[in-house]
Parts: C-alpha cells; structure tokens; sequence
C-alpha cells in the first residue's frame, strides 16, 4: 500500500523526501552501526592531508618555478638530447648528498659520469649507484659491426645485421628497463633514501613508454609518505598522471668559445662547448601550494672543462 502510494506521489510530480527526526549527533552515532553503511567514513572525520615537505632542487631557477623537489612524491623532468637533464639530475643529487642524506641512482643505461658528478659537487659516499646495463655487450656489438663493414657483403646483408643489431639494441634496453624497475622497488620498499633517480634518458622512448602505468602507480604508493624524493629522468613524460610534479627541459643555445692557443693545439676555426642555456617549464603540479607566477624559468649550465 506504501508503494503505491509513493508512485502515486512521483507521478503527481510530489517526491517523497526523507526528513530525519533525530538529532545530528544522534544520527552520526547510528549510520556507523548499520551494516550496509559500516565501512562508509563521515565527511567530518576525514583527515585533511597537509602539503609534502619540499626541499631544494640545487638551481634556484628551477625552486623559484617549482619551490623545489616534494617529498613523499613522484617527480618527472623531462627533455630531448642537450637539453640540461643530466646537469639537473648532477645537481638534485649534489644537493641531497650536502644536506646528509643517502641517495640511490638507478642508471638504466649506464650513461652516469663520475667525473662530472665529482665537478658537480657529489659526495659518493652517500650514493648508490645501481648499473643496469653491461657494457660489455656493447662492446661485442661495435667491433661485430667493425668487421661486418670491413668485409665486402653486399647492401642485403649489411641492411640484415644493422636490423638485427639495432633489435639486440632494443633486447638490451627492455632487458635493462626491467630490471631498473624491479631494482627501484627494492629500493623504495627497503626505505631509508633521501632521495632515489630512475635515470631513462638514454632508453628509446618506444621501449620506455612501454612501462606499464601500474609500475608508476605502485612506485608513487610506495614513497607515499616517505621522506624520499623519487625522481624519473626521460626523453618525454612516462609517469603520466602518477607524477605529482612534472617539469619540461628545452636547451634556447649552446654557448661555444675559441680555444686559448697557448694551451692547445686545435685549428684556428675549431669551437670549445662553454655551456648551455636552458629553459625549464613546468607543465604539471599536484601539490597544494601557492599559484605560480610564471611557467617559464632559464638558467645556465657550465661544462666541466670551463672552469
């Protein structure tokens, strides 16, 4: 008879509407008692999550952008060949290794040079450095090319073994992608790191997009609320969503002087690399905090060699 009623009322344009009795207090304490409501939590109680603690990139350009590197986050920087990102990853983890702390750098593609790590101001005894690839089956790998070239096989056979080198190539980054990540889970489950960078930047963009997302989804839950600032170097964003903080690199110009002809013995025409000018851009930020003023920043980067 109810229902009837009720049906007659909707289609008299007359919704019945639920009016409580009880007091709010009241009905909070009762919702939690009801079986169907028992794992629903009140807008009342829930916590508000405060903003991560940021800590300082190392060039104040990219802070001022930025306000820095989250912890407890995952942060992408992202940019073509010479476009700055090797400097930046020098300088995140500088900066970390002067403020005391344990980094891990997991170097996909064994591409990390101690000697411009040591120019940059890093304490290696407060790195991890985790080699992903062997180098020796790059070696194998040219001097096989060397003597294919230098025989006289024809174009058919040539084209064969640049195809199958350039498929053991792509063998060798998936093979070594692989293990970077199971490597970064190790890392961020064992805990303890200031900082950990998964370095992509030298792996093809075909196999590092291949990455599946729940590997990014699982690494941003692992360092959630952490002190650790998880960092991904690559070529274009990988992360996608799961990156809290996500900034784009673009090299504006390559700074060249002429070489001291004391010192030297280059031709009169030949160019020394000074430096780079580089625009960083911040193209995605989850963190709650103040707005931007600008999404553009330039800095500079000097080479080793210049002094």
């Amino acid at each position: 008879m109810s229902s009837a009623l009720l049906c007659a009322d909707l289609a008299l344009d007359n919704p019945f509407v639920f009016v409580p009795q009880a007091k709010p207090d009241l009905l909070r304490k009762r919702l939690p008692n009801l079986s169907k409501l028992a794992g629903v939590t009140l807008g009342s109680r829930l916590e508000i999550r405060g903003a991560p603690e940021i800590v300082f990139s190392g060039i104040p350009e990219i802070d001022m952008l930025s306000d820095g590197l989250p912890r407890g986050c995952l942060t992408e920087i992202c940019g073509p060949v010479s476009s700055g990102r090797t400097s930046v990853l020098l300088a995140v983890i500088a900066a970390a290794t002067r403020r005391q702390e344990i980094c891990a750098l997991v170097d996909t593609s064994d591409a990390f040079d101690p000697q411009s790590a040591t120019s940059a101001g890093v304490d290696f005894k407060r790195l991890l450095w985790v080699r992903c690839c062997a180098p020796n089956s790059y070696v194998r790998t040219r001097n096989t090319n060397r003597e294919d070239s230098s025989s006289h096989a024809n174009n058919a056979s040539l084209k064969a073994a640049a195809l199958a080198s350039e498929n053991s190539r792509n063998d060798r980054s998936e093979s070594a992608v692989e293990q970077a990540l199971r490597v970064t889970d190790l890392l961020l489950q064992s805990g303890g790191f200031g900082l950990v960078v998964i370095d992509l930047a030298d792996v093809p963009f075909k196999t590092a997009r291949r990455i599946p997302l729940t590997s990014w989804f699982r690494f941003r839950r692992a360092v959630e609320h952490t002190p650790t600032v998880l960092l991904v170097i690559s070529q274009q964003s990988c992360a996608q969503t799961c990156a809290s903080l996500l900034l784009g690199l673009n090299g504006i110009e390559k700074v060249f002087s002429m070489p001291a002809a004391s010192t030297s013995d280059a031709p009169a025409h030949a160019q020394l690399l000074r430096g780079l000018s580089i625009n960083a851009e911040l193209l995605r930020s989850r963190l709650e905090r103040k707005p931007v003023r600008s999404v553009h920043a330039s800095f500079n980067t000097k080479m080793s060699w210049a002094g």
